[in-house]
């Protein structure tokens, strides 16, 4: 027990133990729930962004995340919101940094399991680094569908003849 004089006088004792989440949670958790990177969102009606909106029923969890890809197919920036527990802002805020310079062929090979391990998560948090998977996949899978879509248009307009 450490003592000290408070504010007013009195006597302030303080327990060496850590803080209750320091004990719970591993450094890497920590670290990207109080420091979370690339907090926000991006222009959903920009083409070369796509959105991936998910949700674990189970505990109420949600997350959305967007990535940036540029025309070689590689992902510019990432950005997520989750509303969710430590673990669930953790796994986006790594997912984020992980997806970010990879080629999306090579962003869907993040497993869950790779982001669970590197923030040591208990078998009972394995769904926040499951959400972050399938927001990648999601985001993906929207990207790739709205990027078929405008080229699907620009063929179409370049073989319409010319009026």
């Amino acid at each position: 027990m450490l003592s000290r004089v408070g504010p007013i006088g009195r006597v302030v004792r303080r327990s060496r133990a850590a803080p209750a989440c320091a004990r719970l949670y591993h450094p890497n958790v920590i670290d990207h729930y109080e420091n979370p990177r690339n907090v926000g969102s991006l222009d959903r009606k920009d083409p070369s962004v796509g959105t991936g909106l998910v949700g674990a029923p189970a505990c109420g969890d949600v997350l959305r995340l967007q990535i940036k890809v540029d025309d070689d197919g590689v992902i510019q920036d990432a950005k997520f919101k989750t509303f969710g527990c430590g673990s669930a802002i953790a796994s986006s805020s790594l997912a984020t940094e992980w997806v970010v310079g990879k080629n999306v062929d090579d962003a869907l090979k993040i497993r869950n399991t790779d982001i669970a391990k590197h923030l040591n998560l208990p078998p009972v948090k394995l769904h926040c680094s499951m959400l972050a998977e399938d927001a990648i996949k999601s985001a993906i899978d929207d990207y790739k569908t709205r990027n078929r879509k405008t080229e699907q248009a620009a063929v179409a307009a370049s073989a319409s003849p010319p009026a």
